[in-house]
């Protein structure tokens, strides 16, 4: 080095880059250096682990052999002097990465030991960790899955001192870790440079499980919980409080661990998230509303337990108790105070505290309706995407029966993540809601039958589509609800959230006519929404039914003669009077459900005496 260059010190430590780079805080500036043989499966591994740390909030880049050589590298050849400087020059990037917080993954067949040192080094001489992954991969395996042809054109003379057949590999005397991937997947794989990671210290130990979520459950047998029920004092909950008990059982509303306490209420409240080592967006406040007497006899009490219609459900253990400010949570939260919303009605009945604490449910939470096979928890979405060969899951949250517009723009989302995502199995969460909503939406037993008659007629692709039931209830709470809905699709493993038109939106309670939410804010709010690392907001696009073409198409605005919009309205009314709305609109077995359901309503009105309602 030229004595007239000097060292220029940073005026920003790493501790100070690690408070605000990423999610998770904390510096986490390391190399990860994949190494063996063309084919080995390093590039696979590294990208699989860079979208996991993303998903996580973990900045990650990872550094391929080919892509460095079209750039920075793109005047060396694969002399073993270019070979070296390849080596170096890739090795200072990574450290400049690793310097700057980011967890730098670094895939190259680097085969000699001397190279590999020396990146080391480099790491080493600037207190930086580095740590060698050796992919152990068969040479005979590693042709098999040669896509370029490369092992064919060496062992035929074309490439010469292509490494593993005229150029030898050394293998790594003493690697951090000797990964395997024959008879293993990449996912499994990567979870074991994960571990790893987690075990060094340069990872949070929560992100051990898979990339799954921590439950709530503790299983305790019918004569556990009796047991229970005598000793410990009891809470009755409410049916909506058992949805959101179900809710963070099953870990949708992770990191939470039970209902909110105090802090992390006003964290909600005034930041949409949870501020901690994690910036997580959470902008509904979960709570658990108390009466003052209720207050008054549990205050000081270590343990509560929690019931249901006089089942034991769980317990709160070191229970807090704080005021349940009504209308600073209803203007905050709905940017409206009206008693005619209908959850702001509950609120407002409900009691005048909250009790927080770590929550413990016994067994999962069952409805006994038929249809708790289809209420699948996060991690079981996480099995069966991996199950189906997935590499990408796209959520679709729907309170409202499909119709063929929908249909569209789910068909073209999977079109789009094969083309331009380079995905090879993308797979459709479509995840209705299915806790409290209010009186007039259609009832979830009935939009589960449309749901799946429209995958019986083959207008969604059954074979790349999970149905499934979110617990959550409906708060109408529109772009801050809305936030919410992508954080807890985030947790089930969702790497791509389709946002639609006015998401959790509804009329103005007290102006008849008007949306109490701008229609488009939602999903704007949505895009811009910090702590939702890893996840892809992807816009609605407006469809219509085309008269000149007969079918449901993306509007035009340059022909907006040619379009219908069918609006709800004008659905449920063609329903109730048995009309058929047009060709294309939506399938014939699915409108039939609706059709059925209205019928049944006019049939149940017509059989009350004087025309009373329920």
């Amino acid at each position: 080095m030229s004595s007239n260059i000097l060292e220029q010190k940073h005026h920003v430590s790493r501790d100070s880059r690690g408070k605000i780079l990423g999610g998770l805080r904390g510096f986490r500036g390391c190399t990860v250096w994949f190494t063996g043989l063309s084919g080995a499966g390093k590039t696979s591994i590294s990208f699989e682990l860079e979208a996991f740390l993303v998903s996580n909030g973990i900045p990650a880049y990872a550094l391929d052999g080919d892509n460095v050589r079209s750039g920075l590298n793109r005047n060396l050849g694969f002399s073993k002097e270019d070979r070296e400087e390849n080596i170096r020059r890739v090795a200072e990037v990574a450290r400049l990465f690793a310097d700057s917080g980011v967890v730098a993954l670094c895939s190259f067949v680097s085969p000699f030991e001397k190279d590999r040192e020396l990146a080391r080094e480099i790491h080493i001489q600037n207190d930086l960790p580095f740590y060698e992954i050796f992919v152990d991969t068969p040479i005979e395996v590693c042709e098999e899955r040669d896509v370029k042809g490369l092992y064919k054109k060496a062992r035929e003379g074309r490439i010469k001192g292509f490494t593993g057949i005229d150029q030898e590999y050394e293998i790594p005397s003493n690697p951090d870790i000797v990964a395997k991937t024959v008879g293993i997947s990449i996912l499994d794989s990567m979870m074991e440079v994960v571990n790893f990671l987690i075990e060094n210290g340069v990872l949070p130990d929560d992100l051990a499980s898979e990339g799954g979520v921590r439950e709530l459950f503790s299983y305790k047998t019918a004569n556990q919980q009796k047991d229970i029920l005598t000793k410990l004092p009891t809470v009755a909950i409410t049916e909506v409080d058992l949805q959101w008990a179900q809710v963070l059982a099953e870990g949708w509303a992770s990191p939470l661990k039970g209902f909110m306490r105090e802090d992390q209420y006003l964290q909600s409240l005034h930041f949409n998230s949870l501020v901690g080592d994690v910036l997580t967006t959470m902008p509904l406040a979960i709570v658990l509303p108390v009466t003052t007497e209720d207050k008054n006899r549990l205050t000081g009490i270590r343990e509560i337990c929690l019931t249901y219609e006089g089942k034991a459900i769980g317990t709160i253990r070191s229970p807090e108790f704080y005021p349940h400010r009504k209308e600073e949570r209803i203007a905050r939260q709905f940017g409206t105070s009206s008693p005619n919303h209908p959850y702001i009605k509950m609120i407002l009945e409900g009691g005048d505290w909250l009790v927080g604490g770590e929550l413990e449910v016994f067994e999962r939470i069952r409805w006994n309706d038929g249809l708790d096979d289809l209420r699948l928890t996060p991690n079981e979405i996480r099995r069966k995407a991996r199950d189906l060969g997935s590499d990408g899951v796209f959520a679709f949250q729907l309170r409202n029966p499909v119709h063929n517009g929908h249909a569209l723009l789910m068909q073209d989302t999977h079109k789009t993540l094969k083309d331009k995502y380079g995905k090879k199995k993308p797979v459709l969460l479509l995840h209705p809601l299915g806790g409290w909503t209010k009186d007039d939406d259609v009832p979830l037993p009935v939009r589960i039958r449309q749901h799946l008659a429209v995958l019986d007629e083959g207008i969604l692709d059954a074979e790349s589509t999970i149905l499934s039931i979110f617990p959550s209830p409906m708060m109408y709470a529109g772009p801050t609800e809305v936030q919410w809905h992508a954080r807890a699709r985030l947790n089930a493993g969702a790497n791509f959230y389709i946002v639609g038109r006015d998401p959790a939106g509804l009329p103005h309670p007290d102006q008849p006519g008007t949306d109490l939410y701008d229609p488009t804010h939602g999903s704007r709010v949505l895009s811009m929404a910090p702590g939702l690392p890893g996840l892809e907001i992807l816009p609605f696009k407006v469809a219509a039914y085309d008269k000149s073409v007969g079918r449901m198409v993306y509007f035009d605005p340059a022909r907006k003669g040619d379009f219908e919009f069918i609006s709800g309205t004008k659905m449920r009314g063609l329903a109730r009077s048995g009309e058929s709305p047009p060709d294309g609109f939506m399938g014939t077995k699915a409108w039939k459900v609706l059709v059925d359901y209205y019928l049944s309503l006019i049939s149940t009105t017509n059989s009350i005496p004087n025309g009373q309602t329920h």
